[in-house]
């Protein structure tokens, strides 16, 4: 069983920044894909970034690309999603989640494990 609490989260003006933390626990960090995803209310989860089990390769969709940067530190099995330039529809709860297995970019039904969520609201 995995285990992943993430953390972080919080109110936030429009152009500001946040970054949220996720620590594992459970098993060994390093045999995870990592995703971080986000779900607003009344809309499907979405993805928002991937990284691999090195850090190698991340992935983003066009929504976030050049505002959000995933990073993972195998040594404290812990993932960041830093989030810049905010803006009001990034309004959601964020989840990260862990995959065991090798489908890349990852999406929602790939993810093995979730985390519980962190609220991240934008003001206007």
């Amino acid at each position: 069983q995995v285990q992943l609490v993430e953390s972080g989260g919080g109110l936030v003006q429009a152009g500001g920044s946040l970054r949220l933390s996720c620590v594992a626990s459970g098993r060994t960090f390093t045999s995870f894909l990592m995703g971080w995803f986000r779900q607003a209310p009344g809309k499907e989860r979405e993805f928002v970034a991937a990284i691999s089990w090195s850090g190698a390769r991340t992935y983003y969709p066009d929504s976030v690309k050049g505002r959000f940067s995933i990073s993972r530190d195998n040594s404290k099995n812990t993932v960041y999603l830093q989030m810049n330039s905010l803006k009001p529809e990034d309004t959601a709860v964020y989840y990260c989640a862990a995959d065991v297995g090798s489908v890349w970019p990852p999406g929602t039904y790939d993810m093995d494990y979730w985390g519980k969520g962190t609220l991240v609201t934008v003001s206007s």
